[in-house]
């Protein structure tokens, strides 16, 4: 199979980070004879400095004749200043509205290997976690209109906008409800319907579609509830589909349950390709450039292209088995050490996953 991906580094540890992806990548053309066409962009930080846009027009168009786009990241101190239509972050949000990439799949998964990284209690941990945030991408808070500042009696007012439509909504929950088929067949959707208007159309929209489901198992929690159940008892979730704020949130403290967001994938997908993948953390840039950011993510995040993108199941168990097998040695960056651990860089984790496929 011939692949077409385009590669954005962006900033901070995403240069680092996307090496270690393309050893892989390498190593899997090599081991079950595929093809891989790679392209470069500029994105985020990278790109204002060298355009002066965070998404210039030349990466869109190397990415839209692609099957998949990898993320590093975007970001840092250097751009905070800088006028707010302008900054790294709004790069992401442009790519995502670019290819309406309204789906972003986020799982949660605490390997075995690193029971003893996780924040929570050991009878906790010990139930396992292995959940799948479905989070909207492309809609609500961060793109409602009407949005700004205002003068109003004498004193600046800022706003936003939470919207959604029935169409935006069910697509989402139809991407939800098809994941659950493929894992337990339960999915917790989580609103604020007692309060929010938008929630109670979201509520609605999603138990019509439940219809189609039988098979599906679905609830409702209200966010604030589904935030202390992640803590309390993580085990009780399968598919957890919800917007994009909340989701923004929710994920994230999935993520860190499990010990470390240098651990977690995530796949953003819509209704045609480019598909991206990226890791959920951040450009870190306090260690950028000095061998001590966890690449686990970013492999990770090759492995569900793998399978979500090219329908190769086989390709994308070997990267996370070799991932696995290389925990199971005792192998840790920083960020997931423990007492007894074998300390490794950047680069030197991304040599031994690459190792152990094939």
């Amino acid at each position: 199979m011939k692949m077409k991906i385009c590669v954005l580094p962006g900033d901070g540890i995403g240069v680092e980070i996307m090496a270690q992806a393309e050893k892989i990548l390498g190593r899997i053309t090599e081991v079950f004879g595929h093809e891989i066409e790679i392209d470069y962009g500029l994105i985020g930080g990278a790109a204002i400095d060298e355009k002066g846009s965070p998404l210039p027009t030349d990466t869109i168009e190397i990415c839209r004749n692609r099957d998949a786009i990898l993320l590093g990241a975007v970001g840092g101190p250097k751009w905070d200043e800088i006028d707010k239509s302008i900054r790294p972050e709004k790069g992401l949000l442009g790519i995502r509205k670019e290819f309406d990439l309204f789906a972003n799949l986020r799982p949660a998964i605490l390997f075995p290997e690193l029971k003893d990284a996780s924040l929570l209690r050991p009878d906790i941990v010990d139930k396992g976690i292995d959940l799948l945030v479905i989070r909207e991408l492309t809609s609500g808070i961060y793109f409602g209109e009407p949005r700004g500042e205002e003068i109003r009696n004498g004193q600046r007012v800022a706003f936003n906008t939470m919207i959604y439509s029935e169409d935006e909504i069910r697509r989402v929950a139809k991407v939800a409800f098809e994941a659950a088929r493929k894992r337990a067949y339960r999915v917790c959707s989580v609103d604020k319907a007692n309060v929010l208007d938008v929630s109670q159309l979201w509520r609605e929209v999603v138990i019509d579609t439940a219809k189609v489901y039988p098979d599906v198992q679905l609830n409702h929690l209200y966010v604030d509830n589904a935030a202390m159940q992640l803590v309390r008892d993580p085990s009780q979730f399968d598919v957890i589909l919800t917007s994009n704020l909340f989701g923004d949130i929710l994920s994230d403290e999935a993520a860190v349950i499990t010990g470390s967001l240098g651990m977690l994938p995530s796949a953003s997908m819509g209704q045609k390709k480019p598909d991206l993948y990226e890791p959920i953390h951040g450009s870190a840039p306090d260690i950028a450039g000095r061998d001590l950011a966890n690449p686990l993510a970013t492999i990770l995040s090759v492995a569900m292209m793998f399978k979500y993108t090219f329908s190769l199941d086989k390709e994308a168990r070997a990267v996370e088995e070799a991932v696995q097998k290389v925990l199971a040695q005792n192998f840790r960056t920083g960020d997931i050490m423990s007492p007894g651990m074998i300390r490794v860089g950047c680069n030197e984790m991304g040599e031994l996953v690459v190792r152990e496929i094939g």
